[in-house]
């Protein structure tokens, strides 16, 4: 025991020496719900989610600045977009041709419309993806970067202290995956038009992500079934997950924050199962075995009966919580049915992500976000009582899909479209590119994905 707390506290010093992370008191948020492995078997998911709809908000175009261009520049712009082919992105989508034109006749209005707009084109895309909204399925990620990098305020740069080019890279994406798709692009021929058409998809999903994804975070790519503690894009733990079944019970793709550390956590099931499926009934009419299997009942002033399963090994959330409050009620928990580690494919919960050696993964948190000693995160964790420790320095959780990217290993590799992704993202690069609008994530019903099952 005191070799693991030793190398669970090692793993948080490891991330608290990257820098120091936002302190931010985190909200209490109340306890999820869950059920056992019994009851897995005995009372089947119900056949359908909670569901909640997205307020239409009408979609406008993006505002794209205008400002005088001199030669120079214009020409350096039309050299950026001749070569951005290498970034994954199609030349023709910016005009060079009418851009070239415009130059061979000198400085003019018309040239610095022109230039202005295919500026603005490449930085909306270089910045926030290529990949128009509705072609991104589920995706409920929002993107900071369109605030924090705005298309204005690098105009006036490249066009003033600096130069078209640096500004145009600085678009970048940080993480270690995209300079590895990148030279994959590069060493790709173009014959090859599936893998390449693959590559520049992934290179594009990178894109709709932070360009800087913070110092400390957890990241899961959902179809390589790993989840990985990084620290300055270096992973320094991976875990493997169980994520969710194909259909209405995917995965979303999600940017989050942690706020709390759930350990021995409860779960109060939803009415779906308690009622629907008729768990209330077994729970009161059948005390000995509601008691095995860590249920009680309690019924509201409104007649409401509600199933909570109490903290234990058989508690379908395992010993441990991770809060990551989002209208998904999507979170990483621990399990009890640890034999689903040991399939490759591991598409089997109803959303949530089953998290290998939760325990530790929660110690470290703990150590971490709310600089907790690791004896007493680990006599918390042992413990068999509910205890929520909050966090007081916050730090990102990225749930994504990419089926290219460099494996736990450092390999780039293919990984399966479990959940037919792919082809939306690839059609929308054979298609012409959609003008950028207001619109930062899908328009797609919000399924509560609580059921840990």
């Amino acid at each position: 025991m005191h070799l693991r707390l030793g190398s669970i506290a090692a793993l948080a010093t490891v991330a608290l020496a990257a820098g120091p992370l936002a302190a931010q008191e985190a909200p209490r948020i109340e306890p999820q719900p869950t059920s056992s492995a019994e009851f897995d078997a005995a009372f089947p998911a119900p056949a359908g989610e909670a569901t909640e709809s997205v307020p239409v908000i009408q979609p406008v175009p993006l505002a794209e600045p205008e400002m005088e261009w001199p030669l120079g520049e214009a020409q350096a712009l039309l050299s950026y977009i001749e070569q951005v082919g290498t970034e994954g992105l199609i030349p023709g989508d910016y005009e060079p041709a009418k851009l070239r034109e415009l130059i061979a006749a000198g400085e003019s209005p018309q040239l610095s419309e022109a230039a202005s707009k295919s500026f603005s084109w490449l930085v909306e895309d270089l910045r926030d993806g290529r990949t128009p909204m509705d072609a991104r399925v589920q995706w409920f990620a929002v993107d900071p970067d369109r605030d924090l990098l705005r298309t204005e305020t690098l105009m006036r740069a490249a066009l003033g202290e600096s130069d078209v080019a640096t500004v145009l890279n600085s678009l970048a994406p940080t993480h270690p995956d995209y300079a590895a798709l990148k030279a994959k692009l590069a060493a790709t021929p173009k014959t090859a038009k599936k893998e390449r058409a693959l590559i520049r998809a992934n290179m594009d999903r990178w894109r709709w992500l932070a360009r800087d994804m913070g110092d400390v975070y957890l990241i899961t790519n959902v179809p390589e079934f790993q989840l990985r503690l990084t620290v300055k894009d270096k992973i320094i733990r991976t875990y493997k997950t169980v994520v969710g079944k194909p259909g209405r019970t995917a995965t979303p793709q999600l940017a989050e924050t942690v706020t709390a550390v759930v350990f021995n956590p409860t779960w109060t099931v939803p009415q779906s199962i308690s009622v629907g499926e008729g768990l209330a009934a077994k729970v009161r009419s059948n005390p000995g075995w509601a008691k095995a299997n860590g249920y009680t009942a309690r019924t509201g002033e409104d007649g409401t009966t509600w199933v909570v399963q109490q903290p234990g090994p058989g508690n379908a959330l395992g010993l441990m919580k991770i809060d990551m409050p989002n209208p998904h009620a999507i979170y990483l928990h621990d399990t009890p049915s640890k034999q689903f580690f040991d399939h490759d494919v591991r598409a089997y919960s109803h959303g949530c992500i089953r998290t290998e050696r939760a325990v530790e993964l929660g110690m470290t948190m703990a150590i971490l976000g709310a600089k907790m000693p690791a004896d007493e995160a680990a006599a918390i964790s042992v413990s068999r009582e509910y205890t929520k420790v909050p966090m007081t320095r916050t730090f990102p959780v990225y749930i994504t899909y990419f089926t290219m990217g460099q494996d736990i290993d450092g390999e780039l590799r293919a990984f399966d479209d479990i959940y037919g992704r792919d082809k939306p993202v690839l059609a929308s690069f054979e298609a012409p590119r959609k003008l950028k609008t207001s619109q930062r994530k899908s328009d797609e019903e919000i399924i509560k994905l609580d059921n840990p099952l």
